[in-house]
């Protein structure tokens, strides 16, 4: 019998190495239709599965207390496995070249518990030539098995949006690869029980590596082209969200938005390719330029902000600001990578006082990486100026009078900034407030 025919009849396991906005939904939707075990490091994360929460909110509570995922921090079970998936982060440096800990960690781990005739997979977004150049020698290392005798390697990047509850692991096109056609066969049928939009056999593992690495490059150029934009039509007094409305009337205009480009995924990945460029003696024009517009913008939008408490006669050094929304995107308690940070940041070298809500951010994760400490929002009053930062549900419900009783009882004008463009424009201009967007 094949892996694959192992695995559903119930006689092999499949584990996920990684249990985070990934991996986590990976092995629930696995976990459905064959036997899982979910490993991470973080035992108190396991601790908050084991005990149905889900601190994603990738797929809730409920299915967490259902699932039938083995979760666990203890390394030694994965040797129960032979199918293996590993979705670790890859987050860069501080100098933005990749930082490969992550991946090279779980490879370790993997390497010490893994059996003869398994086959690995790796989803984590890398630069072409990191599962086999890299992984597979610390797999081989760690495990005293040789690669493509004594188990295969394949690579399948990840597509899962955090926050989407559209494009999930079951509606995306999944790319697989495999270091031959064997492994590449039995890849295909094992992702094939959980992804119903179907499978892409790519050609080869690094072909599926640098599909995943320009999707959100190709993403990345696009937003900061609309930033660059925004910028320049700023500077003519143009308002951005009205000359896209107007070009979107065109059947091939690309839908892309102006905004702060944070996260794990699209401010990273980037320069995983740029980053091989330069080792291959190529320096990215293109996509560097992108990388420093958008890593530039919360920058800008602070410095406008300071250009409007100016025009409306409040002294900057001792005003009061309120930052609706924290994490890297909408509808997500993720805040690792938030571009939100930049703001608070600049804002605090002007002396201004920032205070920070968002009801939908993993509170402890800001505080730890940020040293930020919330607002709850109501307690947020007095305030000179209001961004409203991040596009969440529960700000687009807000009317006028949720945003007018944040701003101190004055008859200074309320200077407001709706970074996404989520409110009527014209509705607060006419109603006296110095409304600005990108």
């Amino acid at each position: 019998m094949s892996l694959y025919e192992d695995i559903v009849s119930g006689k092999e396991k499949l584990s996920l190495v990684g249990l985070g906005y990934v991996g986590m939904p990976i092995a629930v939707a696995f976990a459905r239709k064959i036997k899982v075990v979910g490993f991470d490091l973080n035992a108190a994360k396991i601790d908050l599965y084991k005990s149905g929460i889900d601190p994603t909110n990738e797929v809730g509570d409920e299915v967490i207390k259902n699932t039938s995922v083995a979760f666990t921090a203890d390394p030694a079970r994965l040797k129960e496995a032979k199918f293996h998936i590993v979705a670790v982060p890859t987050p860069v440096n501080d100098d933005h070249t990749p930082d490969l800990t992550p991946v090279e960690g779980a490879s370790r781990i993997l390497g010490q518990n893994l059996t003869k005739g398994s086959i690995v997979v790796f989803e984590s977004t890398v630069y072409p030539g990191v599962t086999e150049d890299i992984c597979v020698p610390i797999l081989e290392q760690e495990s005293g098995l040789k690669c493509g005798e004594d188990f295969k390697i394949g690579y399948s990047p990840e597509r899962i949006n955090p926050g989407d509850k559209v494009h999930r692991l079951e509606t995306i096109t999944k790319i697989v690869s495999g270091m031959d056609d064997e492994t590449l066969d039995e890849i295909a049928h094992v992702y094939e029980l959980v992804v119903e939009a179907g499978v892409y056999r790519a050609e080869s593992i690094k072909v599926a590596e640098a599909a995943k690495v320009i999707e959100n490059s190709q993403r990345d150029i696009n937003i900061a082209f609309m930033n660059e934009l925004s910028i320049i039509f700023n500077k003519m007094g143009i308002d951005t969200k009205s000359v896209l409305a107007a070009a979107g009337t065109k059947w091939n205009f690309l839908n892309f938005q102006p905004g702060l480009v944070g996260g794990h995924c699209i401010g990273v990945d980037p320069y995983y390719l740029t980053y091989k460029a330069e080792q291959l003696g190529y320096h990215s024009q293109i996509i560097l330029s992108g990388r420093r517009i958008n890593d530039d913008m919360g920058k800008y939008v602070a410095e406008n902000l300071v250009k409007n408490l100016i025009r409306a006669d409040i002294p900057v050094k001792s005003a009061k600001v309120a930052i609706l929304g924290f994490t890297f995107k909408e509808n997500c308690p993720d805040t690792r990578n938030t571009k939100i940070i930049d703001i608070y940041n600049e804002l605090e070298e002007y002396g201004i006082t920032a205070v920070v809500t968002d009801d939908n951010a993993d509170a402890d994760e800001a505080k730890r990486l940020y040293g930020i400490t919330f607002t709850p929002m109501k307690d947020i009053r007095d305030c000179d100026a209001v961004i409203l930062a991040v596009a969440h549900e529960s700000y687009k419900a807000f009317g006028m009078a949720d945003l007018d009783a944040l701003y101190a009882d004055n008859k200074k004008a309320k200077v407001l900034t709706d970074l996404k463009g989520i409110l009527d424009k014209k509705a607060y201009i006419d109603a006296g407030y110095i409304y600005w967007r990108l």
